[in-house]
């Protein structure tokens, strides 16, 4: 049985698709390949990756040299310009070959699903409203009363006495009367109680009861402790993302869920401290509201290939 990669190993291959993209787009200076030397050296994984996309590139994107050469050398522009496309084409293969085995099956077959940056929110036929974040995926079985989730996040409002349950990978969640948010992550899954209360049954260890403003994670090895949260804060389900004093590499890993694309930043930039209530609707405006409040320059090539630089840095370069 063919084991689903982990999130992390999705991102790298995500990313050594994009990196093909450009490279191949004729659009890549010196910088956006020395960037790319870079990016491969940093890490072996990152390497592996590249080395793996490029043996998928040559594969497709070998044709007949006799054909090649037929082609171009006849005067007719049309077939010229049809084999620079094929040959463009070719050249793309591997990279969306190389994501579609990243992203498991499961997830393009769910019943609902979401992409980078979408949200989406649904009543359901027995009363019950479902809202998924960005990339999300969850099947849907209400004659057997359950719900799964398959990727991602999700909310589930269950009004009255009727119940739904949630699966998971590490155990079933049982919501009657209550609104609950679930995001499954790599090696867990944070389960936390918005109003109401639900019961909560992990794969391993004991059954216990979680209430409102209580949120834990559900593990292999069972739950961990309870903590609480301030259930009235605004959140994704609003469409916003809260910062408190925090660190802003963790808020751009999070942001970066929501950014179609590429998002990047300089390691020098994990440590500023960011506060903020932001709008996930327009991830590009959220950049330029750090870009004005922080030290920080936004770098972009395309709304999809963004980077973050320490303003320095940047001003340092224009005046070479």
């Amino acid at each position: 049985m063919r084991v689903a990669p982990s999130d992390e190993a999705r991102e790298v291959a995500r990313a050594a698709a994009q990196w093909l993209a450009l490279m191949e787009s004729g659009e890549a200076g010196a910088d956006d390949h020395a960037q790319l030397q870079v990016w491969r050296n940093s890490d072996s994984r990152h390497e592996h990756a590249w080395q793996k996309i490029q043996r998928l590139r040559e594969r497709f994107s070998a044709l007949p040299s006799a054909l090649a050469m037929a082609t171009l050398d006849r005067p007719d522009a049309a077939r010229r310009a049809a084999l620079k496309r094929a040959l463009g084409i070719a050249a793309l293969v591997p990279a969306a070959w190389l994501l579609s085995r990243q992203v498991p099956l499961d997830v393009w077959r769910a019943d609902l699903h979401t992409s980078t940056g979408e949200h989406k929110r649904l009543r359901l036929a027995d009363g019950s409203s479902v809202q998924l974040n960005t990339d999300s995926a969850v099947n849907v079985d209400l004659a057997a009363g359950q719900l799964t989730l398959v990727r991602g996040e999700m909310a589930l409002d269950v009004p009255g006495d009727s119940a739904l349950i949630i699966n998971v990978p590490y155990g079933r969640i049982i919501v009657s009367h209550s609104e609950i948010c679930v995001r499954l992550n790599e090696r867990d899954c944070n389960v936390s109680v918005v109003s109401g209360s639900v019961q909560l049954q992990p794969s391993s260890g004991p059954e216990l009861i979680l209430d409102q403003g209580q949120q834990i994670r559900l593990q292999a090895s069972g739950a961990g402790a309870v903590r609480a949260f301030d259930a009235s804060m605004p959140s994704w389900r609003d469409g916003v993302l809260m910062a408190q004093n925090q660190p802003l590499g963790d808020f751009l890993r999070e942001l970066s869920r929501y950014h179609p694309g590429v998002l990047r930043w300089d390691p020098e930039l994990e440590a500023l401290r960011i506060t903020g209530s932001f709008r996930l609707d327009n991830t590009d405006q959220v950049l330029s509201l750090l870009a004005a409040s922080l030290p920080i320059d936004v770098q972009q090539r395309t709304r999809f290939w963004v980077s973050l630089v320490p303003r320095k840095l940047s001003q340092s370069k224009k005046t070479v």
